[in-house]
C-alpha cells in the first residue's frame, strides 16, 4: 500500500500504512481533580452543580461562574471590565484545589475582559478562555483578518481573557464527515503564516482547490492555539483553548475545516503538550521569579526538563493536574472544531524518566509507553472512528511497535535518504525504512508515516540547486532548475 505526503508544497512519499464554558472530562466529577492532597477546608463551599473550568454561564448568560484550578493559592478574585478592575473575592473549593465566584448583572452580548488576581498581586490570564488580547502583539492584527477585534483595555496589564454568552455561532455544513482510511492518507503540512500572504484561515479556504488538484486529502496544520508573539511556527505555546488571532476568529478555522471536509480532505491539528511557555498563566502562577524556573509546588510542570530536547517549561504527564489538562485540551478541539487527528508534537518528550543524552533519551521506557496508552484510550473514548493519533516519536522499534499496536501513527524522517537521492548521491539513498516490515517486530503496516520533508528539514529543492550533483561526461547538472524539479 502507498500513501503520499506533501508537506509545505514539498511532495514526500508515505509507504505503510461554543462558548467559553469548558465542561469536565467527567461530568460526574465538576471539580479539576489534579492534587489538593486530602486537604480539608473548613470554611471552603463547593462547586455549584454544573459549573466547568473556566466561565460557565447561567440564567441566560446574565450571570457567570468563573472557576480557577490554584491549589495552595491564599486568595483568589476575579477582576475585570464587569467590576472595574476592583477585585472580587472567590471563595474555594473544601478540597482546597479550586477558587470560584458568581458574578450577576451581565449582558449576554458584550464582551467582557477580565483576569485573575492570585495571593493579591499576581495578575493572569484564565487558561480556559477561548480568546485573549495582548497588549504588544494585537495592533499587528489587520482588519481584514480579524474585524472589529476587541481593544485592550485601558490602564490594565499583561495578556487579559475575554468572555462573552451570546457569541457568534458557527453552524457545519459536513458534520458527518467521513475520514479517509489511513492507509491512504496524502498529508500536507501547512503553516497558516507562510502558505498564504494573508496569514488568514478566510484566504486558505478560498485556494484549496490547489491542494486538491495535488491529490491532498488531509491538511495538518501547525500549531494554531495562541502562542507567543504573531510570527510563530507555533511550538511556543501559552493558551490552548484559545485560537490566535493572527489567523483569524475560529468561525474563520471552523469553515477551513468545514471547506476541507466539503472537499473530502481530513484536517489534522498540530498539538504541543511536551511545554508551555512563560506567558501561560499555568507556568506564572506558580514560578520562582529568580531561578526563573517553575516551583516544585506547580501541579503541571517540572522545575528542569526531564530530557535534552525540552524547549520552554517541560509538562509532567505523570502529574494528575497535567493528565486532566492535557485531557481536556484535546477533547476539546475533537468537539468543537471538528478535527480529524492531532500529530503530537515532542512525544517521545511525555516522560518523567531522566535523559541527558540521545542515547538514554530513546531508549526503551515503559512508562512512556503507559502515558501514551493512557492518552490514546482516552481519545478513542471520546472518537473512534478512524480519528487519527500521529505521534513525533523517533524512538526505538520496540517502544514505536508498542505504540503502533495500540493504533498509534509514527513519524518516520527519511528526509536525508530522499534528499541524496534527489540531489543525485544515489548510493547513500537507502529507502529501506520506509517500509514497516523493516522496523523490528511492527505488524501494523498502516501506522509508519515516512516523509521525504516537515517543517523541521531544510527544503529539498533548496538543496538541490545548493548542492545537487553533476555529470561532466553528459552535462547532466542537478543544479540545473528543470532538472532538479524533474528530480
Amino acid at each position: 500500500m502507498r500513501r503520499i505526503i506533501l508537506f509545505t508544497g514539498i511532495i514526500a512519499l508515505l509507504l505503510g500504512t461554543a462558548s467559553c464554558s469548558k465542561k469536565n472530562i467527567d461530568p460526574s466529577t465538576p471539580t479539576n481533580t489534579g492534587g489538593g492532597g486530602g486537604v480539608t477546608i473548613p470554611n471552603g463551599k463547593p462547586l455549584p452543580s454544573g459549573a466547568g473550568d473556566g466561565v460557565t454561564y447561567i440564567n441566560s448568560g446574565t450571570s457567570a461562574i468563573f472557576n480557577i484550578y490554584a491549589p495552595g493559592k491564599t486568595s483568589m478574585a476575579v477582576i475585570g471590565e464587569f467590576n472595574n478592575w476592583a477585585p472580587t473575592a472567590m471563595t474555594v473549593t473544601p478540597d482546597g484545589n479550586n477558587w470560584w465566584v458568581q458574578i450577576d448583572n451581565l449582558d449576554p452580548n458584550k464582551e467582557y475582559a477580565y483576569q485573575y488576581l492570585a495571593d493579591g498581586t499576581l495578575k493572569i490570564a484564565d487558561p480556559y478562555c477561548e480568546k485573549i488580547l495582548d497588549p504588544d502583539n494585537d495592533k499587528y492584527i489587520p482588519a481584514s483578518v480579524y474585524p472589529n477585534l476587541k481593544a485592550y483595555p485601558a490602564g490594565q496589564t499583561g495578556i487579559v481573557s475575554v468572555m462573552q454568552a451570546n457569541q457568534p455561532t458557527y453552524t457545519w455544513k459536513y458534520p458527518n464527515f467521513t475520514r479517509p482510511d489511513k492507509n491512504k492518507l496524502v498529508i500536507y503540512e501547512l503553516h497558516v503564516r507562510d502558505f498564504v500572504g494573508t496569514h488568514s484561515y478566510k484566504t486558505i479556504a478560498d485556494t484549496l482547490n490547489y491542494l486538491s488538484n495535488l491529490g491532498v486529502n488531509a491538511v495538518e496544520l501547525m500549531p494554531v492555539n495562541e502562542f507567543e508573539g504573531n510570527s510563530s511556527w507555533g511550538y511556543n505555546p501559552s493558551f490552548y483553548f484559545a485560537v490566535d488571532k493572527y489567523y483569524g476568529t475560529k468561525n474563520d478555522l471552523k469553515a477551513l475545516i468545514d471547506a476541507c471536509h466539503a472537499r473530502g480532505m481530513a484536517v489534522i491539528l498540530d498539538m504541543v503538550l511536551n511545554h508551555s511557555f512563560g506567558q501561560s498563566p499555568m507556568v506564572q502562577l506558580y514560578f520562582d521569579k529568580t531561578t526563573q524556573k517553575p516551583l516544585s509546588t506547580n501541579p503541571w510542570f517540572n522545575v528542569d526538563p526531564r530530557h535534552p530536547y525540552n524547549v520552554g517549561y517541560d509538562f509532567n504527564h505523570q502529574s494528575a493536574a497535567t493528565k486532566y489538562f492535557a485531557k481536556n485540551v484535546m477533547k476539546f478541539y475533537m468537539q468543537q472544531y471538528h478535527i480529524d487527528g492531532y500529530r503530537f508534537d515532542l512525544a517521545k518528550g511525555f516522560t518523567q524518566t531522566l535523559s541527558t543524552d540521545d542515547a538514554s533519551f530513546a531508549a526503551y521506557d515503559a512508562s512512556r509507553v503507559a502515558i501514551w496508552n493512557d492518552y490514546k484510550n482516552f481519545i478513542n473514548s471520546i472518537d473512534n472512528n478512524n480519528f487519527y493519533t500521529i505521534l513525533e516519536f523517533f524512538g526505538g522499534d520496540r517502544e514505536e511497535k508498542e505504540l503502533s499496536d495500540n493504533g498509534m501513527m509514527l513519524w518516520n524522517n527519511l528526509n536525508y535518504n530522499f534528499n541524496e537521492a534527489t540531489m543525485g548521491y544515489v548510493p547513500t539513498s537507502n529507502f529501506s525504512r520506509l517500509y514497516f516490515s523493516n522496523h523490528s517486530g511492527f505488524t501494523q503496516p498502516d501506522n509508519i508515516v515516512s516523509y521525504m520533508e516537515s517543517h523541521d528539514e531544510e527544503r529539498l529543492m533548496f538543496k538541490n540547486i545548493t548542492y545537487g550533483n553533476s555529470s561532466g561526461a553528459n552535462g547532466y547538472n542537478v543544479k540545473t532548475l528543470a532538472t532538479a524539479l524533474a528530480r
